[in-house]
């Protein structure tokens, strides 16, 4: 399919009302996207404050996940909007469109429905993913971007190897190469510990895994730093971003999930995309969830939204 395909997330969160919202603002031809939602949802959502506040659904292609009126229940987590959720990636899989927009999804309805994956980044990972293939997080704000080596899993269950950090920081240059078209990146790796590690005082993640890395990576030629403490790695990122300047790093590859994400949220607030790498689609996402305590009043913000789908269509030309 030749065309961006954007879901709309689960059906009791602020899924459909930023995609419509973000429709209405970017104004985009019905050759250029298709929704895989469902009418009901769409109209539900459409409608909270106004006829047609939003946009006009019956412009655009919607291809129809199944879903009942009455199971609409926004704000809650119920086993049916999991289902709804997984079927609608599940569907955006077999259609392999130019690129993906998904809006955000509840990891515990998921659950409920019998789906136990610990986010949409992994359903598409099982269901586009050949020849060894792996899906990656990269956290895109304009030129301010951030890999994360691990996901979603607790602290004390992360497990991260030489082989890990090399086998991912070798994918991002190929997706640097391909998809942003910078063929020699330059990367500054957040050290694991407090500080990197001190010498070991702090601990020797730095110096039994990451330092080797890096030695084998800038033995292949790969421009990427030694381990720096990530509490001060950030502060000049932030500065060239708000101040609209070019940074030193093309991109910051931190270790574990918050490590990377507060620094980009903070910086760049609704202007961060979550952005799939790794496949051979493109997808993006809202950098924010479900939102359920807002969820059917009218008054989500679809910024980011706006944005996953802006990056999406550039990523994708």
């Amino acid at each position: 399919m030749n065309k961006i395909a954007i879901l709309t997330g689960d059906p009791n969160g602020i899924g459909a009302e930023i995609t419509l919202k973000a429709l209405k603002i970017l104004n985009l031809s019905k050759d250029k996207v298709a929704l895989i939602s469902n009418s009901e949802v769409l109209n539900f959502y459409n409608n909270l404050v106004g006829l047609h506040r939003y946009a006009d659904i019956d412009k655009y292609e919607v291809i129809e996940i199944p879903y009942n009126k009455a199971d609409i229940q926004a704000g809650k987590v119920t086993a049916q909007a999991g289902e709804f959720s997984f079927q609608s990636l599940k569907k955006v899989c077999e259609l392999k469109p130019r690129a993906i927009v998904t809006a955000p999804v509840a990891k515990n309805a998921l659950h409920l429905a019998g789906y136990n994956f610990n986010g949409q980044t992994e359903v598409l990972q099982k269901y586009l993913s050949h020849d060894g293939q792996s899906a990656e997080m990269l956290f895109v704000a304009g030129n301010f971007r951030v890999l994360l080596l691990t996901r979603h899993c607790a602290l004390k269950e992360i497990n991260l190897t030489k082989e890990i950090v090399i086998k991912k920081v070798e994918n991002l240059v190929k997706t640097f190469k391909a998809v942003f078209k910078i063929d020699n990146p330059k990367f500054a790796l957040c050290g694991f510990n407090p500080h990197a590690g001190e010498d070991g005082i702090l601990g020797r993640e730095e110096i039994e895994i990451l330092v080797p890395a890096v030695e084998y990576l800038r033995d292949e030629g790969i421009d990427i730093t030694y381990p720096k403490p990530s509490d001060t790695l950030f502060i000049d990122a932030g500065r060239n971003y708000v101040n609209g300047e070019k940074d030193d790093y093309d991109c910051y590859i931190a270790c574990y999930h918050d490590q990377g994400l507060i620094p980009i949220k903070t910086i760049a607030g609704e202007k961060t995309v979550n952005t799939t790498i790794g496949l051979d689609v493109i997808r993006t996402s809202p950098g924010h969830g479900t939102a359920f305590d807002i969820a059917g009043k009218g008054v989500a913000n679809p910024d980011s939204m706006v944005e996953a789908i802006r990056l999406a269509q550039k990523l994708s030309e």
